[in-house]
């Protein structure tokens, strides 16, 4: 005969009758929505793309050729230029058209995509803002100007521009298999950017007169044509990036002769555009593990002084990429590394003014390394030659080049915040090389995909740089303002890009986070690592959708997450689950009856996170990882100091015990049963993002434990659930989430507290029909 406990606080039915109250007590609930599958939102799996996630058998992709010629005129800050165009038409339909993106006319006055936002009239208006609202409707002279087009015989063709679109008339379809060559001659006023904003254009520098010349989203270059989509020609507004077609290129860039230039790919002429000196230096940073300086910053400052007359073209070719962008300026320093990858040296390069060089010098080229070997870790071997970061004061990506921010004080000290921003921007913009350049996602459809995915593992990256790093896109508990902010400030993450309210956090920190969370807290680094890992090689050099990500982690991990994509990226629902009640009994054999009680100028500071989230914890822990600034002490500075106290900062539970009611026990059950402790413990989903629930116990004996109760439990009930635990040892506290995992947005009802009904405990023998349970001022640098 078996015996049982049965405590009267734990009323269990059967799960029929648990569902029918659910639905009784909740009419007009969500019961089971979250754990309802995507077949009905994801596009049917077809020859291109398979349920796997993997691409199909019939999988294709356009591909375009160019080979571009142009020149920079400093005076009259103009760029003109010419390209022969080679597409080639992969897929199975004919076309009569094709359509190519014009950057460039975001700056034009008639030209650009005219997305206009409600506005007002203003208490206080600055002159420039009310001088340009006073100026009259009419061509401002910026944008692409077509001068010539013609198909390889020399014919005129037709076109058509539409804001920053522009469609080019095909005489005859382009049928499956076939490929159209055309020229095409152009020029565009250079815009200042720091004015006009934007990611191409010039910076003016009044102290030495002298430009620095971004040269980005510059041509016209060709839309992607795709299986799932056709032509994606939406107008660029200036927010959602771009996604084009992977092809070659071969581009001369002819500039003033005491400019140096930077580049996707690789130059094919350093031998006639650099001095003796300076290509000795460059062949021997291809093999040196600390930065070499290829133009010192002696040599850029003697360049900023005076002008040499004549040009130079500088020739970079670039195979298999989706983009190609330039710098050009007499100011730069420029310094290189080599940094191994599976066999083979990528030239990690920086360039910077004088105004930056006490950070990039030091850390620039460095992070550089640091990046793409992470982000080869945990991806895919870093395919290209080259990597460079440019110091441009502003933050924007391309194939193996992007422009980012970072300049000293003018005594050439900065704060540490300065120091952890210029860090992170690098590695977040030379990590775009591997998303979306690589996995090439589409950022005007589907930001997060971009933005999202490369901030995750920007995250990852600069949790391995130094263990200190202040991460904000990563940690789960940095996400919470924006989660809890009211509805109507929400979108959820699968939104087009020109219609998200709070940009940043929505495409870049809610989707890093739910993947942090993904791989930290609901299917462990090891099946995570893998099935993103499958993704990357899957797609590198193609065009994926968010359901390709979606099935790959699922067929690669055994993981059913449709109830994570449909909470994170489709609803804009919040987690907070709360301990709503600790219910518990004790089979007490000695009737006394237990007590009750509760137990329950400024110099910055370090900027370090005020919580070790759980990624740190597990970094630090981890004997197989090195961080790289214990690698490479060369990269520790005042701050890697100051951080640790090694430089010192200088500025000044409930518990309770209910007596419970217990029947005669047999001496064997007195023993067996006397130092039991049974606690029913009762969650609300009061966010609506069903998430796993985790359970810290503290023990009498100071001791704890720690449940981890993954998010199905919730399957059947999604508002209330409860757990019953069996403890050996008296629990004076319990917590929900301690180590701030899921992104709760209310930690105040994560603890127990507040009294406990008491309960009885009752033994019988088991019978038929029983029911059982229902932070201004001096930087540190300059301060101490």
């Amino acid at each position: 005969m078996i015996k049982k406990f049965t405590l009267s606080i734990l009323l269990m039915a059967s799960a029929a009758a648990v569902v029918a109250q659910n639905i009784k007590n909740n009419p007009g609930s969500n019961h089971g929505n979250s754990f309802e599958q995507l077949g009905t939102i994801l596009p049917t799996p077809n020859e291109q793309r398979t349920a796997s996630g993997a691409p199909g058998a019939k999988y294709w992709q356009q591909r375009a050729d160019y080979n571009i010629k142009c020149t920079l005129d400093e005076k009259k800050l103009l760029l003109t230029g010419s390209e022969t165009v080679t597409y080639f038409n992969n897929s199975p339909d004919p076309l009569d058209y094709i359509w190519l993106q014009l950057d460039e006319n975001e700056h034009s006055s008639v030209n650009n995509a005219n997305y206009q936002s409600s506005t007002r009239l203003p208490a206080q208006m600055e002159v420039k803002a009310l001088e340009r609202a006073l100026t009259p409707a009419g061509d401002n002279g910026y944008g692409i100007k077509i001068l010539k087009l013609t198909d390889v015989q020399g014919k005129t063709l037709s076109y058509t521009v539409n804001k920053t679109m522009m469609r080019i008339d095909l005489a005859t379809a382009l049928k499956p298999g076939q490929q159209f060559v055309f020229n095409l001659q152009w020029s565009y006023k250079i815009p200042d950017r720091m004015t006009f904003g934007g990611r191409g254009g010039y910076e003016f520098f009044p102290e030495d007169k002298n430009y620095l010349f971004t040269m980005a989203q510059w041509f016209p270059r060709l839309c992607v044509y795709s299986d799932f989509q056709g032509w994606q020609n939406h107008q660029f507004t200036g927010r959602g990036e771009f996604a084009l077609t992977f092809g070659n290129y071969r581009v001369q860039m002819t500039v003033p002769a005491d400019h140096v230039v930077g580049a996707t790919g690789e130059c094919v002429n350093y031998s006639g555009v650099l001095t003796p000196t300076q290509l000795t230096r460059y062949n021997r940073a291809k093999t040196a593990k600390a930065p070499v300086e290829i133009v010192t910053l002696a040599e850029a400052k003697a360049a900023e002084g005076k002008r040499v007359t004549g040009t130079k073209t500088w020739v970079f070719q670039a195979n298999n990429v989706r983009d190609f962008a330039w710098t050009s300026s007499r100011k730069f320093v420029w310094d290189a590394m080599a940094q191994p990858i599976e066999g083979r040296n990528v030239m990690c390069m920086s360039f910077y003014g004088k105004e930056a060089y006490n950070l990039y010098s030091k850390f620039s080229t460095r992070a550089v390394a640091h990046t793409i070997k992470t982000y080869s870790d945990f991806t895919i071997p870093y395919p290209y030659p080259v990597a460079q970061s440019v110091e441009a004061a502003n933050g924007m990506e391309y194939p193996m080049i992007c422009f980012n921010y970072g300049r000293t004080d003018k005594d050439g000290t900065y704060s540490e915040s300065t120091k952890n921003g210029m860090l992170g921007v690098v590695i977040h913009e030379v990590g775009h090389n591997f998303f979306p350049m690589i996995v090439n996602s589409d950022e005007r459809q589907w930001t997060w995909m971009d933005e999202g995915l490369n901030s995750f593992v920007e995250y990852l990256t600069e949790e391995l740089w130094d263990n200190k790093f202040p991460s904000k896109k990563g940690p789960a508990h940095t996400i919470v303002d924006y989660m809890k902010l009211p509805k109507d400030d929400l979108e959820p993450v699968m939104t087009n890009s020109e219609n998200i309210v709070k940009f940043g956090p929505n495409a870049y920190s809610k989707p890093a986070t739910a993947l942090n969370i993904l791989r930290e807290t609901i299917m462990g680094r090891e099946l995570f690592d893998h099935a993103f890992k499958q993704y990357a090689r899957r797609w590198a050099f193609k065009h994926p959708t968010p359901a390709d990500l979606f099935r790959t982690m699922e067929d690669a991990s055994g993981e059913d997450l449709d109830w994570f994509w449909r909470g994170w990226f489709y609803s804009t629902d919040a987690v907070d689950i709360s301990l709503d009640s600790v219910k518990f009994a004790k089979a007490d054999v000695d009737p006394r009856i237990p007590g009750a009680r509760t137990v329950m100028s400024k110099i910055d500071k370090p900027a370090v996170n005020a919580f070790e989230d759980i990624s740190k914890v597990r970094n630090r822990e981890d004997k197989n990882l090195r961080f790289y600034t214990d690698r490479d002490t060369a990269a520790r500075d005042f701050y890697w100091k100051y951080d640790r106290g090694i430089i010192p900062y200088t500025e000044k539970s409930v518990r309770q015990e209910i007596p419970v009611q217990v029947e005669q026990l047999t001496e064997a059950e007195k023993t067996q049963y006397k130092d039991k402790y049974f606690y029913e413990l009762s969650f609300g989903n009061k966010g609506g993002l069903v998430m796993p629930v985790i359970v810290q116990f503290t023990y009498k004996d100071g001791t704890t434990e720690i449940d981890r109760i993954p998010a199905q439990i919730w399957r059947l009930n999604e508002k209330t659930v409860s757990k019953f635990y069996v403890k050996d040892k008296e629990v004076t506290g319990i917590l929900i989430d301690p180590m701030r995992e899921t992104a709760d947005i209310d930690e105040a009802n994560n603890r127990w507290g507040g009294d406990s009904k008491k309960s009885k405990l009752q033994l019988f023998k088991e019978r038929s029909g029983a029911v059982r349970g229902q932070s201004s001022g001096l930087n540190p640098m300059q301060a101490l």
